[in-house]
This record gives structure tokens, C-alpha cells and sequence, in this order.
């Protein structure tokens, strides 16, 4: 097996400097098709994914011999560039793109990991974030000792470095399966976990009992591909089969595919995925995300109307219930700020002068359109605040008449376990204010959030099938312990209030 570094760098893609969005932890992709340019698709799958993680992408093939991985810090069309997709040969592959929730953010997290696996090797990529990290550990180093091997012995601070380690199984004579060790694993594992790996011959991909992130199979011309959204399945002419099914273990080689379960469903899927983090194109459970962000503006303009003259997103996250709030409404829909696409992509550090300006980096407001209006603001949450605090008073510097603030989701209250990066809970601003203190902080005219109730009827899914923990508090599936969950968010974890469900509330 060959392992390929390069050198390091660094990405802004947040509005304000230090004030990045919730962020999801990773997208994976795979693909098993014998006679195509397997590296070059799981390129452009990943590439579709790009907003799914900004800090590193990786890629590993097999030829059925050796596997190779080429990853590094950066941008899809950072890290890879012809030469080096020419150079990764075979039939299967593997693709990741990263951001850090578990784990700093270095090369040595990048993923995909590589390691041992019975008689071959396993590479593996891992879209959500473990809940008993500590305690799987603590199995590795049972087997192991304290010398650790593989990407832990390589640095990496990742729970897939973990889950990589114990996928190691046995080695000689005793050597089981990678199917057989997955079947022995994946129980073992709590918390959020869309997984695609490979060894030398199969291509497996594996999702948590409740679902928590989306994984989907799509059928390729002469083989298979597997997407965290189905939108990077229709950029490289894959027809969408079904989504992998909570719980699920599958596995396409020369036999062809089969499934079977490790855990029984109980899904649970990320309401967040709805109003944020998925691509507009894709399609989760059957609904469009862009119908569902669509009906939430539409539902926010029945709970919340105002009179104003015209209705702006901030782009582009909140283009979708901008529109659907003006169709509702009637109220006019106007493009008034003008996003630059681009300045998030680069490795240079802006000087003082132009950091002062701050979101005028990322967003400027065309003054014709909105001087003298009365406007409604649509955005899809609200974090810090320090972002929409921003832009309301450039868009007053800009000439707005009236600023009628209007989010496409519930406060945002608690953080998130299951692979998306919020700010910690004391940085929450509807943690500690009130939505009439919020909207003073912002210097808004008003401010009304959807109802929690309002979104997930936009959803079209019942909801006992979705996590809404971010929004309410209530966990699915418990935090390792009490005492590293304050360490590291400065919580505490109460008794369940039903089966299936904790609630985690602030420490007082």
C-alpha cells in the first residue's frame, strides 16, 4: 500500500473572520466499476460534495492488487490535478472531503485512513461523528498495547482512525473476512456513521441504526457508486437505486451486490440536513431539499408576515425560503446582496484594513435595489449572530428603510454530537437571550424563527423518523459520559426522559 502527502495549507470560507457556519463534518463517496476511469468519478463526486467539507480531500483506488491514497489539505481542485488522477489506477475507489469535528484539522486527519485488514488492507471514509470514542479506544489499545499502528500510529486523532483500527481484525491464519470483521464492528459503534470503505476487491458501504447522516447507492453504466447526497450520484451519470438503510451493511464485488443488517432501524435523520447543509439538488427520503427549504419560507410567511416592500436571501443558503416566503407573501423577491464566490477559496489572509470590512468580503448589497425599502431578510439560522448582526447594519449603511429578519429554522439551542460542527452552547446567542433580545442585538425592526412544528411539516417527515436535537435537546443516542462531554462543551447529561431519547441541558 502506498501512502502520498503533500504539502499543507489553509481555507476561509466563513462570512466573518472566526465566524464560520454550522459545518458538517465530511462527505464520502465510492464507486465499484470495472473498465471506468474510477478516480476521475469519484473526483467529480466528491467535487459535488465540496460543501459537505473544505479542509482536505483524499481518494483511494485498487486495482485489485495494491491500494493507493493521495490526499492532502485544500479544495478538491486543489489536491488533485490530472497528473494525479491519472496515476490512480483501478476498478474501485474510495473519495472523502473533510471538515473537523473530531480531530484538529491537519494532514494527518485527512481521510481517506489506510490500515491493515486481515490479509489485505482497508481504506475507509466517514461522513458523522462517534459517541463512545473513549471506550472504542480502549479496545484498540486491548489488542494493540500502547504501540499503536496504523493512522493512529501516524498521528491521527480521528474516531475513523479508531473505527479503521478495529476493522484491522486478525492477521495470519485466523484472518476473518473485511465483511465478516465489519459485521463484528459496526455494532460496536454509537453515534452518527455514514461509512464507505474498501479493500483490494470490494467496495462496502455502512450506516448508523438511526441514520443520521444521508448515504444513498446509484447505478453506474457497468458498476455502482455510493454518495452522501444523491446530487453528486446525478453528476456522474449515476441513476439513483435507494438510499443505504439504517443499519445496513452493503457489499458490490465481481459477485455483485448484497446487503445485510448489523443493527435494527430506528431512523433518526438530521432535520438540519433539510434546512442547511444538504445541496438544494438532492433529493433525502424522497423529497427535494429545495422544496422542502421552499415550503419553510412559505410557512414563515404564515407564522411571521410583515408588511415590506421586498423580500432578500442572504445567498445563498437562503435563497430557497426567500423565494417560497415571497410566493406566500406576495411580497416582490429581490436579489439586494451580491455574494462573491470566490474570496472563500484562497490561502491568503486578508490585511487589517480589508478585515475590518468583515462581511463586505463575502457579501455587498446593491444600495438601488434596497435604498429606501422596507426589506425582509431570510436566512436559514441564526448561531453567534454575529454574521446577521453584520449585515443589518450594512444593509442600513446600504439605505434600507425597515430590516424584518426572518429565519427558516428553530433557535438554535443546543449542539450537535452526530457530525455537525456548532459553536459550543455557551456561544449559542438563543442559548442566553430571548428572541426580542436577539433582534435588539441584531438592530433588526423584528425577528421571527419558524416553529420547530413549522419545519418539520416542511419536511414531509414524520417526526419520530428525525433528529431535531440541535432544536430541542433531545438526544437520540446518549453522549459517551458526563464528565468528557463537559470538558468539552461544558454540559451536563440528565436521565433519558424516555427510552430512546436524552436530554442534555447547560451546566449550571
Amino acid at each position: 500500500m502506498t501512502h502520498v502527502r503533500r504539502g499543507d495549507g489553509r481555507l476561509s470560507h466563513d462570512l466573518l473572520p472566526g465566524e464560520a457556519p454550522p459545518q458538517d463534518e465530511c462527505g464520502v463517496f465510492g464507486v465499484w466499476a470495472p473498465g471506468e476511469e474510477v478516480a476521475r468519478l469519484t473526483y467529480f463526486g466528491i467535487y459535488a460534495l465540496q460543501h459537505r467539507g473544505q479542509e482536505s480531500a483524499g481518494i483511494a483506488t485498487s486495482n485489485g492488487e495494491q491500494l493507493l491514497v493521495y490526499k492532502d489539505m485544500g479544495l478538491v481542485s486543489q489536491v488533485f490535478d490530472d497528473q494525479t488522477l491519472s496515476a490512480l489506477q483501478g476498478h474501485i475507489a474510495v473519495g472523502h472531503v473533510r471538515y473537523a469535528t473530531t480531530g484538529a484539522s491537519a494532514w494527518e486527519n485527512a481521510q481517506p485512513t489506510l490500515g491493515p485488514a486481515g490479509a489485505g488492507t482497508v481504506a475507509l471514509g466517514h461522513n458523522g461523528n462517534l459517541t463512545n470514542t473513549r471506550r472504542l479506544m480502549e479496545l484498540v489499545r486491548e489488542r494493540s498495547g500502547t504501540d499503536l499502528s496504523g493512522e493512529l500510529g501516524r498521528g491521527s486523532s480521528t474516531d475513523t482512525a479508531v473505527i479503521t483500527a478495529l476493522l484491522a481484525g486478525t492477521a495470519g491464519e485466523d484472518a476473518r473476512s473485511l465483511e465478516a470483521t465489519a459485521m463484528s464492528v459496526l455494532p460496536l459503534l454509537e453515534g452518527a456513521f455514514s461509512l464507505v470503505f474498501m479493500d483490494e476487491h470490494s467496495l462496502y458501504a455502512a450506516r448508523d441504526p438511526h441514520g443520521f447522516r444521508p448515504l444513498v447507492l446509484g447505478r453506474l453504466q457497468r458498476g455502482w457508486a455510493i454518495a452522501s447526497e444523491t446530487a453528486a450520484l446525478d453528476i456522474v451519470g449515476a441513476t439513483f437505486v435507494r438510499e443505504i438503510e439504517p443499519g445496513e451493511l452493503v457489499v458490490i464485488d465481481e459477485d455483485g451486490l448484497r446487503s445485510q443488517h448489523f443493527a435494527k432501524p430506528s431512523p433518526r435523520g438530521c432535520v438540519f440536513e433539510y434546512v442547511y447543509l444538504a445541496r438544494p439538488d438532492t433529493q433525502i427520503a424522497g423529497r427535494s431539499v429545495n422544496a422542502a427549504r421552499s415550503e419553510m419560507g412559505r410557512v414563515l410567511a404564515r407564522e411571521h408576515p410583515v408588511d415590506a416592500d421586498l423580500v432578500i436571501p442572504t445567498p445563498d443558503s437562503g435563497t430557497p425560503a426567500a423565494i417560497g416566503y415571497a410566493q406566500e407573501s406576495g411580497i416582490p423577491f429581490a436579489q439586494g446582496l451580491v455574494k462573491n464566490a470566490y474570496v472563500g477559496r484562497t490561502f491568503i489572509q486578508p490585511t487589517d484594513t480589508i478585515r475590518q470590512l468583515g462581511i463586505k468580503l463575502k457579501l455587498n448589497p446593491l444600495r438601488e435595489v434596497i435604498a429606501g425599502k422596507r426589506l425582509v431578510v431570510v436566512d436559514d439560522s441564526i448561531v453567534r449572530g454575529n454574521t446577521q448582526r453584520a449585515l443589518v447594519r450594512m444593509l442600513r449603511e446600504a439605505g434600507a428603510a425597515e430590516i424584518h429578519v426572518r429565519i427558516s429554522s428553530p433557535p438554535v439551542k443546543w449542539p450537535c454530537f452526530y457530525g455537525i460542527d456548532f459553536a459550543t452552547r455557551a456561544e449559542l446567542i438563543a442559548n442566553g437571550m430571548s428572541i426580542e433580545e436577539i433582534r435588539a442585538s441584531l438592530g433588526a425592526d423584528s425577528l421571527g424563527y419558524i416553529s420547530t412544528d413549522g419545519m418539520i411539516e416542511a419536511t414531509a417527515v414524520p417526526r419520530a423518523r428525525l433528529c431535531t436535537a440541535c432544536f430541542t435537546g433531545e438526544y437520540p443516542v446518549p453522549v459517551e459520559d458526563a464528565e468528557s462531554a463537559a470538558e468539552r462543551r461544558d454540559y451536563q447529561v440528565l436521565p433519558p426522559r424516555h427510552p430512546g431519547s436524552l436530554t442534555i441541558a447547560g451546566a449550571q
